[in-house]
C-alpha cells in the first residue's frame, strides 16, 4: 500500500519527507526510500523494513536540500530489497521516480529498453518509468515534456512523481486512473506532494487533487497543471478542516465514497507481492500450504456473512474452475447449527473484513474441532480471525470506515483469485498458457476498475431518476449472480429502499410476480456466455412494464434498444467481472441514499463489526 511524500521550498526536505512518510505507516509496506537533491546532487537513502531502519541509514549518512521525494514501497514486482527499494534512478543519475500502481506493459517496455543499452538495476516495473522519462528527455523536451511522453507509454493505473538533477526547481506529478489517489498540498512559497492527506497536513490545509490523466509541474512559487494531451486545466482549491475525520476524507462528502474510489489503490496493494509478473506465479507464503497438503483436499468450504458471504460466491466459481477442487459456501451464523462433514482432507475458508465476527470465528472453531485445514482472508491485521487460522491472506485494504464494505468486498473477491490460481499451481491442474492468461489479466484489473469509476457522473444521474421507488430487484447470472445479490444489499442497507437479488434464472419462479412500474429492475447484462439469456430476462421484464436499468459492455449497442437506462462497463475477463460489474451498484446505492438523506456512512441498526450473535 504505498506511499508517497513529496516538498519543493526553502527549508530542509528530509524531515519533511520522513514525517510525512511516518503519518503514512498505516497503509503498510516493506521497504522506504528517498531522494534529495543535495548540491545539485541527487542522494539517494533507502532500506527494506521498517521506516526506523531508513531513518537509521538516514541519521547515519545524512542528506539535506530543498528539494526531494520519498516512499514506503508494498512490492509487487521485485522481493523486499533495497534494490527494489524507492525511488528509481535513471542510468545517468540524472533522473528519479517514485510511483504507486502496477505497469501492464513493462515486460514490453523492460525488453525495448534493454535492446537500446539500458541496465536495469532492480526487479521492479517502476523502473522502466525512469529511464523512460530519460529516454524522452532530449531535443529540447523539459522535465515536464518527457514525463508526459514517458506516461502515454503507460498500460496501467498510476500516481508517478518525477526529480531531475536538469530541471532543480521542479518536480513533476502524474496520475493516470485511479489506482492512486495524488494531492498537491499549497504552502508559500513551497509546496507538497503526497498519496494521503494526512502526510502533508500539518504543513497545509490547501489541497489540489489531480485527476486522471492529468500532470502538474510543481515549484516552490506555485504550479501548473495540464492534460496528458496538453491541455491547459484550471485547477479546483479544496480547504481541508484541521478535523481529523474530515480531513481524512479529504475531496469526497462521506467514507462510503472515499472507499469506493480507492478501490483501485486497494485492489493494487492486496496483489502486491503476491503476483511475479515477470515468472508468472502467485505466491502465497502466509496460507502455510504445501503442495502435498494441496494436492490431498477434497473439499472447501468458505463460511462468512453477509457481504463477504457473497464474495465466497464469487470465490467459489474462481477455485473450482482453476483448481478443480469442491467449494461449499456457507453462512458463518448457521454453519455450527448443524452437523457439517468436515475431515482432514477438507479446508474451511473463513472470509471476514474485521477479524472479529462472532458468527464466523464460530464456524472457525467447528471446523479447528474436526480437524480441518483452516484459513482466514481478513482486512484487520492482528485479528482473531488471522491468529487462529492456520494461514491467512490479508485483503491490505487499509482502514475501512464506512459501515456499508465497499474495497473490502472487492479485495477479498481479488484475495480468492489469488487463492484460486495458488491451489491451480500445486495441484497441477492449470496449463501454462492458462496460468500466463490468468496473471495476465489480474494485472490488468486496478485499470480496468479505474475506467470503471468514470461513469459516477452517469450514475449520480441515473440515481435522481430512481431514488422515490420503494422497491427494486436485482438480476444475475452465472459469476454475476452474486453481485446482484450485493448490489441489493447495498441499497438496503444504506438507502432504506427495500431490495432483492435473484439469479436471472429463478424470476419466473416467483419474483416476476411483482414486476410492474413501479419497481425497477437492474440487470447485469454483460458480454459473457450467458450475455442472451439476460437479454431475454430483461425482455420479460420490459413485458410486464418493468423499469429496466442494464449493466452492459462498452460497444453494445442491441442492449440500449431493451433497456431504459444503459450503464457502460469496460470490456473485462469474464472471471474478473465481478469485481467491475459491482462498482456502479456501490456508487448508485451510495448516490440514492446521499438523495434520500440517509446517514451513508452510518446506516441506521447496522455495526461495522458484528461481535454478538
Amino acid at each position: 500500500m504505498c506511499g508517497i511524500v513529496g516538498y519543493i521550498g526553502s527549508r530542509d526536505a528530509t524531515p519533511i519527507i520522513m514525517e510525512g512518510l511516518q503519518r503514512l505507516e498505516y497503509r503498510g509496506y516493506d521497504s522506504a526510500g528517498i531522494a534529495v537533491l543535495e548540491n545539485n546532487e541527487l542522494q539517494i537513502r533507502r532500506d527494506i523494513g521498517k521506516l526506523s531502519n531508513l531513518r537509521e541509514r538516514v541519521a547515519a549518512d545524512p542528506v539535506h536540500g530543498q528539494i526531494g521525494i520519498g516512499h514506503t514501497r508494498w512490492a509487487t514486482h521485485g522481493a523486499p530489497a533495497e534494490r527494489n527499494a524507492h525511488p528509481h534512478i535513471s542510468m545517468s543519475g540524472d533522473f528519479v521516480v517514485v510511483h504507486n500502481g502496477i505497469v501492464e506493459n513493462y515486460l514490453e517496455l523492460r525488453a525495448e529498453l534493454i535492446a537500446e543499452g539500458v541496465t536495469f538495476k532492480s526487479d521492479t516495473d517502476t523502473e522502466v518509468i525512469v529511464h523512460l522519462v530519460e529516454h524522452y528527455s532530449v531535443d529540447g523536451r523539459d522535465l515536464t515534456e518527457a514525463t508526459q511522453e514517458a506516461a502515454c507509454h503507460l498500460q496501467g493505473a498510476h500516481a508517478i512523481v518525477v526529480l531531475s538533477k536538469r530541471s532543480p526547481d521542479e518536480l513533476v506529478i502524474v496520475r493516470i486512473g485511479n489506482a492512486g489517489g495524488i494531492a498537491l498540498g499549497i504552502g508559500e512559497n513551497e509546496n507538497f506532494i503526497a498519496s494521503d492527506i494526512p502526510a502533508i497536513l500539518e504543513h497545509t490545509r490547501t489541497m489540489v487533487f489531480l485527476e486522471s490523466h492529468q500532470i502538474a509541474t510543481v515549484r516552490a512559487d506555485g504550479f501548473e497543471v495540464q492534460t496528458l494531451d496538453g491541455q491547459p486545466v484550471t485547477p479546483v482549491l479544496h480547504n481541508i478542516p484541521w478535523d481529523p475525520v474530515s480531513a481524512v476524507k479529504g475531496e469526497y462528502k462521506h467514507f462510503m465514497q472515499k472507499e469506493i474510489f480507492e478501490q483501485g489503490r486497494s485492489i493494487t496493494d492486496t496483489i502486491r507481492g503476491r503476483v511475479d509478473f515477470e515468472h508468472q506465479r502467485v505466491e502465497l507464503p502466509e496460507l502455510n500450504l504445501s503442495a502435498e497438503q494441496a494436492r490431498r483436499l477434497q473439499r472447501l468450504v468458505i463460511v462468512a456473512c453477509g457481504t463477504s458471504y457473497y464474495s465466497g460466491l464469487v470465490g467459489k466459481f474462481f477455485i473450482e474452475h482453476m483448481a478443480e477442487l469442491h467449494v461449499e459456501v456457507d453462512y458463518g451464523s448457521e454453519y455450527r447449527y448443524r452437523d457439517p462433514i468436515i475431515d482432514a482432507n477438507t479446508a474451511v475458508l473463513a472470509i471476514t473484513q474485521s477479524g472479529e465476527t462472532v458468527d464466523t470465528l464460530a464456524a472457525m472453531e467447528e471446523a479447528r474441532a474436526k480437524n480441518a485445514l483452516v484459513w482466514s482472508i481478513v482486512n484487520a491485521v492482528g485479528s482473531q480471525a488471522m491468529r487462529v487460522a492456520d494461514g491467512h491472506i490479508t485483503m491490505n485494504a487499509g482502514p475501512e470506515i464506512g459501515v456499508a464494505s465497499t474495497k473490502a468486498f472487492t479485495s477479498s473477491i481479488v484475495d480468492q483469485y489469488l487463492l484460486a490460481l495458488y491451489l491451480g499451481q500445486l495441484r497441477g491442474t492449470l496449463t501454462p498458457e492458462q496460468h500466463h492468461q490468468y496473471v495476465h489479466d489480474i494485472s490488468r484489473l486496478p485499470n480496468l476498475v479505474g475506467k470503471t469509476l468514470e461513469c459516477e457522473p452517469q450514475v449520480e444521474q441515473l440515481a435522481g431518476h430512481l431514488y422515490h421507488f420503494r422497491d427494486f430487484l436485482y438480476l444475475g447470472r452465472g459469476i454475476n449472480y452474486p453481485i446482484a445479490l450485493e448490489g441489493a444489499l447495498k441499497l438496503k442497507e444504506i438507502s432504506y429502499i427495500h431490495a432483492e437479488g435473484y439469479p436471472a434464472g429463478e424470476m419466473k419462479h416467483g419474483p416476476i410476480a411483482l414486476i410492474d412500474e413501479q419497481m425497477p429492475v437492474l440487470a447485469i447484462a454483460l458480454k459473457d456466455s450467458l450475455y442472451e439469456k439476460m437479454v431475454s430476462q430483461i425482455e420479460q421484464a420490459k413485458a410486464r412494464g418493468g423499469i429496466v436499468i442494464a449493466l452492459a459492455t462498452e460497444g453494445d449497442t442491441l442492449i440500449a434498444t431493451k433497456a431504459d437506462y444503459v450503464l457502460y462497463l469496460p470490456e473485462t475477463p469474464p472471471l474478473l467481472s465481478p469485481v467491475v460489474a459491482v462498482l456502479p451498484l456501490q456508487m448508485l446505492a451510495y448516490h440514492i441514499a446521499v438523495r434520500r438523506g440517509a446517514d451513508v456512512d452510518q446506516p441506521r441498526n447496522l455495526a461495522k463489526s458484528v461481535t454478538v450473535e
